[in-house]
């Protein structure tokens, strides 16, 4: 939405394509399943890993607010409430992921299998914020390709974890 001077209002701003947070908490939510899914239950890991996330959201702006105060004046809690608004992709990026894995042990999958479902089910989220972020680019080809394979890459790389993980335990 615009302004009559092309100008993009507010609320048309805040709901703008922003990757970096939602990112951030698919890697989140991938270490912890990668790593924390060997040794716990499908209930736990799922709080494991919601519990993480609301600890980085709640410490990412704790940190924004020291660094203004750092500077000499503290945040109004409007710009606050604004800013872990706008974090909040960092904890519901894992909502699918976490779907993902407590669907995979309701039908059957072992924990160790359901958590590598989540974990490609990441991979493939992960692939579509590359594919999203080459498109606004207007890229194409294989600079469209290369950015969504790396995306899918840091995915790949928590599988990897896991599975090595699990067999050097």
């Amino acid at each position: 939405m615009t302004t009559d001077r092309g100008v993009r209002s507010r609320d048309a701003t805040e709901r703008a394509f922003r990757p970096a947070a939602g990112i951030y908490g698919l890697i989140v939510t991938g270490s912890v399943l990668a790593t924390g899914g060997t040794q716990l239950r499908t209930a736990p890991l799922t709080v494991a890993v919601f519990v993480t996330l609301l600890v980085y959201w709640l410490a990412e702006q704790y940190a924004e607010v020291v660094e203004h105060a750092t500077a000499g004046h503290l945040p109004s809690w409007a710009h606050t409430r604004a800013g872990l608004r706008k974090k909040w992709p960092l904890v519901s990026a894992s909502y699918i992921p976490l779907v993902a894995l407590l669907l995979a042990r309701a039908l059957g999958a072992s924990p160790w299998a359901s958590a590598i479902i989540a974990l490609v089910v990441i991979m493939a989220l992960l692939m579509w914020y590359g594919w999203k972020a080459g498109r606004s680019s207007e890229l194409r080809g294989f600079a469209q390709l290369t950015m969504t394979v790396l995306a899918g890459g840091l995915g790949l790389v928590m599988i990897l974890l896991k599975v090595l993980l699990v067999h050097l335990h």
